[in-house]
């Protein structure tokens, strides 16, 4: 399996969802608006769940809507996202493996990312991520070299500029959309805020 491009967009949301939860688990999908075959873009996000992360039926139901809204928008899903509600701990509990599983069955190149909660902090100088791939039917620990985050400081800036107005509250994953459906899981408000922040005109890319 070739390289992963990791975009501002679906890093910041995945960040801001981890600290928006701090003691619970966390997970979402992740969405690439490229054609299949070469390196997997991950242009975005959706924030899925921050309580009983087992739960098939929420999963299946999230999974369900997010298919029909990429088929509306252009997108497909090509991986997971978790972090682990112990900040020491970040490998793939069965959940993540089933989930991302799931996924493989669709997506060939599909990748399962898993947030380092002990290595979030503003200032660390590379991304607190742990990616794996598929291999035969395990999934394995990608080489690093083989994954960007293209602007990594301008986007871990973006993300504490966030963090510090307030504004990751702004985030809404499906949870919440099913506690309060009139709340927007696709986060549009929360893509155009990300959007203005790396805009040229703020001296970001």
């Amino acid at each position: 399996m070739g390289e992963v491009e990791l975009s501002c967009l679906a890093y910041v949301k995945m960040y801001l969802h981890a600290c928006l939860f701090p003691r619970c688990s966390v997970n979402g999908l992740l969405l690439s608006s490229s054609p299949a075959g070469g390196a997997v873009c991950v242009t975005d996000c959706v924030p899925l769940l921050h309580t009983h992360l087992p739960l098939a039926p929420i999963t299946q139901l999230a999974l369900t809507q997010v298919d029909v809204w990429c088929a509306q928008t252009q997108q497909r899903i090509v991986g997971y996202y978790q972090a682990n509600a112990c900040v020491s701990d970040s490998s793939p509990t069965p959940c993540a493996l089933k989930i991302a599983d799931k996924i493989a069955e669709q997506c060939n190149n599909a990748v399962l990312l898993m947030i380092d909660g002990g290595k979030m902090s503003p200032d660390y100088r590379v991304p607190p991520i742990v990616m794996y791939e598929r291999k035969d039917t395990r999934w394995t620990l990608k080489d690093k070299h083989t994954i960007m985050l293209q602007q990594w400081e301008e986007t871990r800036d973006i993300a504490s500029q966030l963090l510090d107005s307030g504004d990751h509250s702004l985030l809404v994953d499906f949870d919440s959309h099913l506690d309060d459906i009139t709340r927007d899981w696709t986060n549009q408000k929360l893509n155009a805020k990300i959007a203005e922040l790396a805009s040229p005109a703020n001296g970001n890319v």
